[in-house]
Formats: structure tokens, C-alpha cells, sequence
């Protein structure tokens, strides 16, 4: 009997494929052994994943939107008229909210489109197989990293082998039956899978790959999967390792702050980010932080005094803050269809400079030199010596409003608007119908 894989699963398939073969499948399904039969395939099976990662739901936007939303502490201000959204950032979530929901079924989806990908991996030419295996692990690690950042409790909130961490699924879903039902891991176990993919996809990922994952990006994210888990001297050693490649093949820091962001292609300073274009692409930063006088919608988000205040007069970070439409927005996501980065080179010196400071060490240059790297670029003087508090601060206003404010908030155990870092009500529901659908075997979250 014939195996029937879900269209939405290999979209990317049909959709620019002009094999005839593919052509002439009922338009609901693709067969399997045609989907994942030839290198051409599955490279193209490939390149549906990463248009599910960019989906809105995922990386497209809505990911960095929710940290944001969960950790603004009055630094910023929800004023759109999405439900939604703005039930995240009251920390007062429906276990309908449907961004919620669409964002664990976009992931689930990119994660089984990933799977789909390994599972065919024999069939890829020699000469390409390592980088195909390297790029789906590495964004099937990247997909579960962010659910369980945001889905679960957090790392720093201790139980790791107790608390409930995501449904880890490792093996393509290519039909509907309750063998689908599966239960969430742990915290821990969860991790480790995440350390796991992304330490082989390190390991088979060129070192320059355009604008798809290569050997940097995929040591970036372990640098960032470590600092969750306070293994700081893992956390140093794989930013030092992203930097020294990254830097090694052309990537260095823009020449000014401003021209990090609003880019039509891959600034030198991007070691990830998705490509976006008037013709493909989303940017929901761009859609809910920018106005209408430049194609955003009418400035959903706003940064407050309170944010305003932690610059210095001459920080060239706080020159690119603007005013539009009644209050002041963030500059990094003001012009439309632009590319959206998710790893910058500037976010590697500054997890270096930290680890190095809480270990006593010194791997690729001192904390104050690394940090003195982002001052110089924002106009401010060197420091002659660092404190953690003193570069947790510049982390703080380098990264601000990129979607790192709740992972941070979390593990430096502080609180936001009145919530704690470990409450129930910083972690988001488990979709409802996923716990309905699931008859039980997928646990809801505390609170909700």
C-alpha cells in the first residue's frame, strides 16, 4: 500500500517543482517514495523548511514579538487592537489565543518537514549531504529551542528533570492516528536533544552557506542554549568559535549601529537571518513595531520613558529611536520588507564578554575588550574596566526589541510587571487543542 504525505508537509514540493512525476499526484498529497526518492527532492523538501521557519508565526516575527510582550516591564507599551498580543503582554493568555496556537503548529510543522529531510538524508549526493543533514538538524534544534523557551519553564527555574518541557518528535508524522499522541519531555530531556542536533549540525555545517545555516549560526545557537543553561564556559567556547569563523570569512561589525537593521540583503554583521522581500517573506517586527507612513500598521508597540532612560545622551543606539504616530518606535524594524536578523555578530562578543567574566577567563580577548567593541561602534567611551552588571547592561541596550528580553529575564531570575521569572503565567499554554485532541497524554501548563 502506498504511503500519503500531507501536502502542507511538502509544500515547497509542489509548489516549484516542474517534475512531471510530482505534477501528476493528487493535488492533497505527495507520495512518499517521489517526495524523498532524489537528491533534487529533497533538497527541495529542504528548502520548504526554511519557508516554514520564516512563517510569521515562527521566525517570521511573532517568536521575538512574545519575549518582548512577556518581558516589557514598562519599557514598552502594547497599544494594537489584536486580542492577542495583547494577552500576552498582560500575561493573561486564553488557551485559544490563535497566535499562541499557530505558533506550536507552524513549529510542529517545520519540525516534521526537518524530519522529513534526515529521513531522506541517503538519498542526497555525496558531495552535499553533510550540509542537507547539517541545516535540517540545526533548524529542527532552533524550532524546539523556542518552544521550549516559551512553552515550558524556564531552565533557570530549576527541576529540569521534573518540569514539563515540549512534545520532542524525531521521526517524520506521515499520518493521522493516535500514535501521534506524544507526551511532553522534560525540560532536560528537551535540551539535551537541542545540544545534541546542534552540536552535530556544527559539526557538518560549511563555514560560509549564503544566506542558509552554516557553521557560525549553528555555534551561535549553542552559545545561546548554554548561557540558558548557565554552562558558561560552554557558552564562551561556542561563541568564540561562531566569532573566529564568522570573522575569518568576511563577517565583521557594520561600520555604524543604524546599519545593522533595514537591510535588502545580509548585512556583514548577520550570521542568520530571514530573507524578506516585497515578492516573499514576513516581518511581523516590521508589521507591528513600524507605522503606517512606512507600510507597519499603526504602531502597535511603543517604547516608553522607562526604556529611553537607560541610554546614555551620545549612545548612537538611542539616535535610532524615532517618533511616529503619536510615541516613540523602535528604529530596528521601521522600513518594510526588509530582511529580519535573528543572529548578529554583536550578540557573540557580548555572550564571550559574559561567560569570560563569570569563569575567570580569558578566550579570545578580555571582557572589557569585547564590550569596548559595542561601545565604540555606539559612540561611547572604553571602559577601562567591566563589571557582569556593567555588561549585562550593554547586552541589555545592544539587543533591545530582537527577541532576546524574556530568554534574558529568565535566566538572570528577574521579574516583569510584577511577575516573576519562573511564574506560571511567563510561560505560555499549551494550545487547547492540542491537550483536547491529545486525550490527555499532552499535559497543560500550571496556571492555565
Amino acid at each position: 500500500m502506498k504511503k500519503y504525505i500531507p501536502l502542507f508537509m511538502f509544500l515547497a514540493v509542489t509548489a516549484s517543482s516542474c517534475d512531471k512525476k510530482l505534477d501528476l499526484l493528487p493535488q492533497q498529497s505527495v507520495a512518499e517514495e517521489v517526495a524523498l526518492s532524489s537528491d533534487a527532492n529533497v533538497k527541495k523538501v529542504l528548502n520548504g523548511c526554511y519557508d516554514a521557519l520564516s512563517n510569521t508565526s515562527l521566525y517570521g516575527g511573532h517568536v521575538l514579538l512574545y519575549s518582548e510582550l512577556l518581558a516589557a516591564d514598562g519599557e514598552i507599551l502594547w497599544e494594537g487592537t489584536y486580542n492577542q498580543p495583547r494577552d500576552v503582554y498582560r500575561k493573561d493568555i486564553l488557551t485559544t489565543n490563535s497566535f499562541v496556537r499557530d505558533t506550536w503548529l507552524t513549529s510542529y510543522n517545520t519540525i516534521n518537514i526537518a524530519n522529513n529531510v534526515l529521513s531522506g538524508i541517503d538519498v542526497v549526493a555525496a558531495a552535499d549531504k553533510n550540509r542537507v543533514k547539517g541545516e535540517a538538524l540545526f533548524m529542527r534544534a532552533a524550532v524546539y529551542f523556542e518552544l521550549v523557551k516559551l512553552y515550558a519553564k524556564p531552565y533557570s527555574a530549576g527541576s529540569v528533570t521534573a518540569n514539563l518541557g515540549v512534545p520532542l518528535i524525531l521521526t517524520p508524522t506521515r499520518g493521522i492516528n493516535e500514535s501521534n499522541n506524544v507526551a511532553r519531555g522534560t525540560v532536560e530531556q528537551v535540551y539535551t536533544r537541542i545540544l545534541t542536533d546542534l552540536t552535530e549540525a556544527e559539526s557538518l555545517l560549511p563555514n560560509t552557506n549564503g544566506s542558509y545555516a552554516n557553521k557560525p549560526a549553528a555555534s551561535a545557537m549553542l552559545s545561546r542554549v548554554y548561557l540558558q543553561m548557565e554552562r558558561f564556559t560552554d557558552a564562551r567556547d561556542a561563541a568564540d568559535r561562531a566569532i573566529s569563523v564568522a570573522t575569518a570569512n568576511g563577517k565583521s561589525l557594520t561600520s555604524t549601529y543604524a546599519a545593522a537593521f533595514n537591510n535588502s540583503s545580509n548585512a556583514t554583521e548577520y550570521l542568520f537571518a530571514m530573507q524578506v522581500s516585497a515578492q516573499d517573506g514576513a516581518n511581523a517586527m516590521h508589521e507591528f513595531w513600524s507605522i503606517p507612513e512606512y507600510g507597519g500598521r499603526d504602531g502597535d508597540v511603543s517604547i516608553q520613558a522607562k526604556h529611553l532612560a537607560l541610554y546614555s545622551p551620545t549612545d548612537a543606539r538611542l539616535a535610532l529611536f524615532y517618533s511616529g504616530a503619536g510615541a516613540t518606535r523602535s528604529g530596528k524594524w521601521q522600513q518594510q520588507f526588509k530582511v529580519l536578523p535573528l543572529i548578529r555578530l554583536a550578540e557573540l562578543y557580548l555572550t564571550r564578554a559574559e561567560a569570560n567574566f563569570r569563569a575567570g577567563t580569558v578566550i579570545g580577548a578580555t571582557p572589557v575588550a569585547d564590550v569596548n567593541r559595542i561601545r565604540n561602534r555606539a559612540g561611547l567611551l572604553p571602559l577601562i574596566t567591566v563589571t557582569l552588571t556593567d555588561i549585562l547592561a550593554e547586552r541589555k541596550l545592544e539587543l533591545a526589541h530582537e527577541g532576546h528580553a524574556v530568554a534574558d529575564l529568565k535566566r538572570l531570575r528577574k521579574s516583569a510587571d510584577g511577575f516573576a521569572y519562573n511564574a506560571n503565567k511567563m510561560v505560555l499554554p499549551i494550545p487547547q487543542r492540542e491537550v483536547d485532541a491529545s486525550k490527555g497524554i499532552i499535559v497543560q501548563n500550571e496556571g492555565y
